[in-house]
């Protein structure tokens, strides 16, 4: 999850839509016993996995409330624009379009228009002013309260809910998006304070939910036949340390390692995974714990931001390049064949060239198997955006550019250890540009794409474990064959 503004990345995920052609083909919801038919939604997502995870449990109230999903968003009854505010290009793309969907609105009144996520939270009724098509105007800590506040909108009122409000638990309206893999919302908000980051403004302080709320949650999916799930933070690694209690040991008694622990054994799940790591509290007990547990992955998403000790205290990040040094080499002590992905920021006001040399000279003594790469960009409300020192576009694009193609250099390298290696791949789909092809994952979170029949003709089906052998290496995805 980049945490700042970007130009562009090594692996775009700025736009994602959340909406199958029909509830029942894509594993929705049905209408909720009693439900009116209401007409079809259409949800645009932007961002992050955080959103991602706020967009299919908004799709739930949606399908519960009587809504179907619609094919397209340019005909669907009520559509929704999840934002993201972390890059200037993703907020600018969701006003431009806006703007067609209030053409929309002007010759048919009846369309709800809702914009939810971060954009939402930090524009709020100056949204209203300057698309007043709008319905609802929602910050992503009211994500549960959607039918509510839909209600409201109903009966005439033109809507804004941003103010702070502490997230209830509602963990059975959901539609996921995958009947294979799902996010799990372990902790909503973030406590930082990085010089560069608007995520605190627009999401909130932290909360934490109980061990025995997401263990639940994930009983449920593992029951539906999810395979593999993704526990989810702004800053995953903080979990716990606003629950009450202390162990006998002198430490708090839920952190992120006792929580992996407490869910590792629940009956169908194969796989588990988490994000987004923060090298200020990642621990050598978490590394031990993923180590020691079977079912947790060997892929890690640590953030360095920057190579420099004296941009990394600019930027109020906590830790020095050292630390975080000595993460990785804990981590590959104990798991030699992890995969460490992470995200770095470039041009930052006041880097000199020097400092930025420093941050590919990490990149390459580290070797990343994947690095979201951001040239800075100044958000509302931080620091940052205020200071003198800002570095002029053709140096942030100059920067960038040599930065992905470090990157990519870098991935492929580390892609090559794989080649005609037997790999166990989780299945998730069909591959969308090949439909003999299915695609999945190695534990190491590298997507890999195979034939989708054995040799005697049987098929394979979304939720298997194969083995692969990797005959094709590339950047930041594998082919083989079925081993």
């Amino acid at each position: 999850m980049p945490e700042t503004g970007a130009m562009t990345a090594t692996v775009p995920s700025e736009g994602a839509t959340l909406a199958p052609q029909t509830s029942l083909d894509a594993g929705g919801l049905p209408p909720a016993s009693g439900a009116p038919r209401r007409g079809s939604y259409w949800i645009t997502t932007f961002g992050c996995q955080m959103n991602k995870a706020d967009s299919e449990r908004m799709a739930g109230i949606l399908e519960a409330m009587g809504y179907i999903a619609g094919s397209d968003e340019h005909s669907a009854d009520l559509v929704l624009y999840n934002t993201c505010t972390i890059r200037d290009n993703a907020e600018q793309k969701v006003y431009s379009y806006l703007g067609r969907q209030a053409q929309r609105k002007r010759d048919n009144p009846h369309l709800t228009l809702v914009v939810a996520g971060c954009v939402a939270q930090q524009e709020g009724e100056a949204l209203l002013r300057r698309v007043p098509e709008l319905d609802l105007v929602m910050g992503p800590q009211h994500a549960n309260r959607l039918e509510a506040l839909l209600s409201q909108v109903e009966s005439g009122q033109q809507v804004v809910a941003t103010g702070e409000h502490h997230i209830l638990e509602d963990i059975t309206t959901a539609r996921r998006d995958s009947t294979v893999c799902a996010w799990v919302n372990v902790i909503y908000g973030c406590n930082e304070r990085c010089t560069y980051c608007v995520v605190p403004a627009v999401r909130g302080r932290e909360q934490s939910r109980l061990p025995a709320a997401i263990r639940l949650e994930m009983e449920g999916l593992a029951a539906q036949g999810i395979r593999e799930i993704t526990l989810l933070g702004q800053n995953i690694d903080a979990y716990g340390r606003d629950l009450p209690g202390i162990t006998p040991e002198g430490r708090r008694a839920h952190t992120l390692t006792d929580l992996l622990q407490h869910v590792h054994d629940i009956k169908g799940l194969e796989r588990i995974r988490f994000a987004t790591s923060h090298p200020r509290y990642f621990t050598e007990r978490l590394i031990d714990a993923c180590a020691d547990l079977p079912k947790v992955c060997e892929h890690f998403h640590i953030p360095f931001q920057s190579g420099d000790d004296d941009v990394l205290r600019a930027m109020a990040r906590g830790y020095t390049v050292d630390r975080y040094r000595r993460i990785i080499e804990r981590i590959r002590r104990r798991m030699p064949e992890a995969s460490i992905s992470a995200d770095v920021i470039v041009a930052f006001p006041g880097e000199t060239d020097a400092q930025y040399r420093r941050t590919l000279d990490l990149i390459e003594e580290i070797g990343f198997d994947l690095v979201n790469t951001a040239a800075y960009s100044p958000r509302p409300n931080t620091p940052a955006a205020t200071w003198p020192d800002q570095l002029e576009e053709a140096v942030k694009v100059a920067r960038l550019q040599e930065l992905n193609v470090l990157v990519e250099r870098i991935a492929r390298q580390r892609s090559a250890r794989y080649l005609d290696r037997i790999e166990a791949v989780l299945v998730e789909a069909v591959n969308p540009k090949d439909g003999s092809q299915l695609m999945g994952r190695t534990r190491t979170n590298r997507l890999t794409f195979f034939p989708a029949q054995r040799a005697d003709g049987s098929v394979i089906t979304p939720g298997e474990l194969v083995a692969v052998r990797i005959e094709q290496v590339r950047a930041f995805s594998l082919s083989g064959s079925l081993a």
